[in-house]
């Protein structure tokens, strides 16, 4: 199959592209949002192709994976007055959990025939307003980086993109708290400056924005996983720091609570519940090796790169035929 789908989430994309087909990926001069093409820090494989507004006019699609709601208009627009849904075979793709007046907030794809909504997460599906469409689960699936922890560093890894303008939506208000039971190191985008912002010294908060094949090797080196996170979807890097073999000390929020099994970590809504977790670890780290190895097994088995192909395998064929 020819599929379009538009450069939005690049970890997640990364695991969707390994399947077995054409993936066409829209590319603009300017590279803006609704052109990116293909991933400069993800290894993404040859049938990612970049079209660009003018080709697609004239190329053969058989499904339309959607993932913003302009995607509608953008994608009858640039497929020369085919409209997913109604002339092309088309899903939404729903990453996020709901904002604003949750659970209340009903989703775009609520009153749109034809068009199946997927979302990443049953606690997403449970908690957005999804209407009268069509609706579908299909949990993450991660490249698996490999089993490569060591934790020789006595510190906590945290990746989360602009913590200081999301805030309390990522549990930045709670590092500091928890910066005085284990110092962080803090990996994503627009984190610059989040030491001085929360009052913490330089060596208990540290920032780096790394691509993704040094990332992984990052993490692994550091002696658990913190993910304060209160509201959003599940995260990928937590998914990925389990299959690094790492250990999770993580709020009992959202997807977390599924994705977490006993034994794998430390999960609960009392931060300091989780600073006694994170100063186990440091004591510990016999203890944090044997979590994390179990958290490895728990994330290949739910999350693996094989069931996640498979189920949308299915999920594509249902639709598109």
């Amino acid at each position: 199959m020819n599929i379009l789908l538009w450069h939005v989430h690049g970890s997640w994309t990364t695991a969707f592209v390994q399947g077995p087909h054409t993936y066409l990926v829209p590319v603009t001069p300017d590279r803006g949002p609704d052109g990116l093409g293909r991933a400069r820090t993800f290894d993404w494989p040859a049938s990612v192709r970049e079209v660009t507004p003018e080709e697609l006019r004239d190329t053969h699609v058989d499904l339309v994976v959607l993932q913003r709601p302009h995607e509608w208009e953008l994608a009858g627009r640039w497929l020369g007055g085919r409209r997913p849904g109604r002339d092309l075979p088309a899903v939404y793709l729903e990453h996020n959990a709901p904002d604003g007046d949750v659970p209340r907030t009903r989703h775009p794809c609520a009153d749109r025939p034809g068009t199946t909504l997927v979302h990443v997460t049953h606690f997403n599906r449970l908690f957005w307003d999804n209407g009268a469409a069509r609706t579908a689960v299909i949990e993450h699936g991660v490249v698996d980086p490999g089993h490569l922890y060591t934790g020789r560093l006595p510190r906590a890894a945290v990746v989360v993109n602009e913590p200081v303008r999301r805030g309390r939506h990522t549990g930045t208000d709670l590092l500091p708290g928890l910066a005085g039971a284990a110092p962080l190191d803090v990996f994503g985008m627009a984190t610059e400056g989040l030491a001085g912002h929360l009052g913490l010294p330089p060596d208990r908060c540290r920032t780096a924005d790394l691509p993704q094949r040094e990332l992984h090797a990052a993490m692994a080196e550091r002696r658990f996983y913190l993910h304060p996170v209160r509201w959003t979807s599940l995260g990928l890097s937590l998914l990925e720091a389990m299959h690094l073999g790492m250990p999770v000390v993580a709020l009992a929020t959202t997807e977390a609570v599924e994705a977490v099994p006993p034994g794998t970590g430390t999960l609960s809504t009392r931060p300091e519940v989780l600073a006694r977790a994170a100063r186990h670890y440091l004591e510990e780290p016999q203890a944090a090796a044997e979590d994390g190895a179990r958290a490895r097994q728990a994330a290949l088995e739910r999350y693996g790169l094989k069931r996640f192909l498979a189920d949308w395998e299915q999920l594509m064929t249902e639709v598109a035929s």
